[in-house]
Parts: structure tokens; sequence; C-alpha cells
């Protein structure tokens, strides 16, 4: 992420992350909704502290956990959704880059529309 931030110019120091579960599910299994909820008032606790004017949410886990079941990553990511006066921008995890490498672009495109919200 370090190295994905610093390519579109975003500097470190202005990025907080967070996620939705405070430890790792065994197996690195995404969390059940049950162990997401019971993370999500932490959560919360977070946003209100760092008072971030754009939230990346990184994958489906983060997405749905966010912004609602409702949501999936596919049609969701690249796509600037407000809420509370915080712009969400959905993108593919990290992990799903590795997997498939065809999704950088995608990443790199939305990651440089969050750059954007930086210099606005």
């Amino acid at each position: 992420m370090d190295e994905a931030f610093k390519g579109v110019g975003i500097n470190r120091d202005e990025v907080y992350i967070a996620n939705v579960v405070k430890c790792r599910p065994p197996g690195n299994r995404n969390p059940e909704a049950d162990e997401a909820e019971a993370c999500l008032d932490y959560l919360r606790s977070q946003v209100l502290l760092v008072q971030p004017k754009v939230i990346v949410l990184l994958g489906s886990v983060a997405l749905k956990n966010i912004l609602g079941e409702e949501f999936g990553i596919t049609a969701s990511r690249g796509k600037w959704v407000e809420r509370k006066q915080i712009k969400y921008m959905p993108t593919w995890h990290p992990a799903a880059l590795l997997r498939d490498e065809s999704k950088k672009i995608d990443f790199w495109k939305d990651l440089k529309e969050v750059k954007k919200q930086f210099e606005s």
C-alpha cells in the first residue's frame, strides 16, 4: 500500500489505515458477520477521532460492512459514495491484485481519483 500511495503522490503521513476487524480470523479467512459487528463500534470511534474526508474501502469486506450488504465490489469499485460528509472510494483489496494482476490498472485509477480529492 505504501508503494501504491507513493506512486500516485499520496504522502503516507496523510493516511490512516484501519481494519474492520481488529484481530485476524483463523486461517486468514474473511470475518464472519458477528466478528465484524463486534469490532464496528471501535472502527466508528476511530473514524470520529480521525475525521477523514475520504475513506478508501479496500475490498468487499470493508465495502459491505461500511456501506451495506447491497454493495458489491465489482459493481462499486471506482465509484464515489458520499455519506455524512465523507467520500468513500471502494476499490480492490491489495490481496486481489496479487491473485489477478489485471486489477492493478483499476486500483491505480481509483487511487488517482483519491489523490484528486486531496488536491481539492
